[in-house]
């Protein structure tokens, strides 16, 4: 994924100050990325406090991999409700956990959705974007990179992203 933007006008004076107020770039993300060289102005890498000009172009390549070999990979069935290159979501079922822990070292559901990457080739972090607990069920939203975790997050907080809940309770005589 590739965030752009053009400058059309004197407001911004470094490409630094554009991928903080044009984007929302956190601070960690902001030093993996001039590190990293995922930084371009026209189509060039570039240094974080290069002086932008009208017409400039700003790009962020976020697709590069992660390390997460912390998690093991365990195979096990996932109801995909949704994906695409940003997230994906999960239907997660009653008695399974988020995290992998002591209990459960590799039957979380992030051992299933690191099992998941790697059969599509998909080299990052897995990145939770809301829990639930291990005997409730309901959508999990996973997200692909560290921008749209944070991004989605962010919304939360909010009170843009919104969700709703619905039980449904049975009686037994």
């Amino acid at each position: 994924m590739d965030l752009k933007y053009i400058i059309k006008n004197d407001k911004y004076i470094s490409v630094k100050q554009v991928l903080k107020e044009e984007f929302n770039i956190s601070s960690r993300l902001y030093l993996k990325l001039k590190n990293s060289g995922h930084i371009f102005l026209n189509g060039t890498p570039t240094p974080y406090d290069k002086k932008v000009n009208i017409n400039d172009i700003i790009e962020i390549d976020l697709n590069f991999e992660e390390d997460n070999s912390n998690i093991v990979s365990t195979k096990m069935d996932l109801s995909l409700l949704y994906e695409d290159n940003y997230m994906l979501i999960i239907n997660k079922p009653a008695g399974i956990a988020i995290h992998p822990s002591i209990r459960h070292f590799d039957t979380s559901l992030s051992n299933g959705i690191k099992n998941y990457f790697d059969s599509i080739n998909l080299h990052r972090k897995i990145r939770i974007v809301n829990r639930l607990d291990k005997d409730t069920s309901g959508i999990v939203i996973f997200a692909k990179n560290e921008y749209i975790q944070e991004c989605l997050i962010s919304q939360m907080k909010n009170n843009i992203f919104k969700k709703e809940y619905l039980a449904i309770l049975e009686r037994k005589s």
